[in-house]
């Protein structure tokens, strides 16, 4: 097997392998069978995790890696490629990278957030393709109206789906990398934004808000929506009609952060999103027991790493809850 720049064989730390050495392969591989007895599993989920479990072990089958620039070998087993994997994803991360070097534009670049409110999380943890699909929709065509009515061109952006916060409990929102400018005039002329901010964000949030439960109005009258057992209450129109104008009173969190230098600042900051599964191994410190513990990030207040412990088929549930 021949290995082109960047070289596989040399990133077995940034792969996901830990100083602690646990890896959510070695939960599922400890309780995944008693999680399989005691709750419910999808075929998906049971493909997840028969995945993680086998990845880079003898079941896969192995090879031989050689850098053709410097002459490096070893033997290794062969990757699972399920894109939930958090060994499988950092080669995968840096093509991807390396692929959308070609769509960046030689200007500043934003950093744009566009979050639905936690209320949604029941009705889009059963809506996933439906609702998720509408938050790209919301999001680019309140930017693509933003670039006509403010900058009068067609505006650009590179928008990644996040679904988990730091504690792998749902957080659906969007992080999207938007050109500092639109194209005019048939792609002739250039209007920049302003060099210091994108747009205004309370108009940005009003106008996403807007957007996106017209949509969940217009889904719900179609009967598109799959309502469970969390969810039942919404199948009366007068209780969705309250539960749609309790969202709309809300305040929808949007920002747009300055920008950042140039093509090659963006393309570093925008690999820190791209191919992120819910967990990364290195973020694990141990498994004493049933209890699984690893560092999460508290943003507040002040920005610093802290230390949380879930049992394990909490953490197993939390995790399959995230993919799709």
């Amino acid at each position: 097997m021949l290995v082109p720049e960047p070289c596989e064989a040399h990133l077995a730390h940034a792969s996901g392998e830990t100083r602690s050495g646990l890896e959510v392969a070695d939960i599922l591989r400890r309780f995944g069978p008693s999680y399989t007895q005691t709750h419910s599993v999808s075929p998906f989920e049971q493909r997840i995790i028969d995945d993680l479990i086998a990845c880079r072990t003898a079941s896969l089958g192995g090879h031989i890696e050689h850098c053709i620039r410097c002459g490096f070998e070893r033997q290794a087993y062969n990757s699972c490629r399920n894109r939930h994997c958090p060994k499988c994803q950092t080669v995968t991360k840096m093509r991807w990278v390396e692929a959308r070097r070609a769509d960046l534009l030689p200007t500043p670049y934003f950093h744009t957030g566009l979050t639905l409110p936690h209320e949604l999380n029941p009705l889009v943890l059963t809506n996933k393709r439906l609702l998720l699909g509408q938050l790209f929709r919301s999001a680019s065509e309140t930017l693509l109206e933003f670039g006509q009515s403010r900058l009068g061109g067609q505006l650009g952006a590179i928008m990644i789906l996040h679904t988990w916060d730091q504690l792998l409990k749902p957080h659906f929102h969007l992080h999207a990398l938007v050109p500092g400018g639109a194209l005019a005039d048939r792609g002739q002329t250039w209007n920049p934004t302003s060099a210091t901010y994108l747009f205004p964000v309370k108009a940005l949030s009003t106008v996403f808000r807007g957007k996106y439960l017209d949509a969940l109005k217009a889904l719900y009258a179609e009967q598109a929506l799959r309502l469970t057992n969390v969810t039942f209450e919404l199948e009366s129109p007068k209780v969705f009609a309250t539960f749609v104008k309790r969202l709309r009173r809300q305040k929808w969190v949007v920002y747009a952060k300055p920008p950042f230098g140039g093509p090659e600042q963006t393309l570093s900051y925008l690999g820190r999103y791209t191919h992120r599964v819910a967990i990364a191994n290195h973020r694990l410190l141990d498994m004493q027991g049933d209890q699984v513990r690893f560092t999460f990030r508290n943003r507040q207040p002040g920005d610093r790493m802290e230390i949380a412990q879930l049992d394990a088929h909490t953490c197993i549930q939390r995790f399959l809850l995230l993919c799709g």
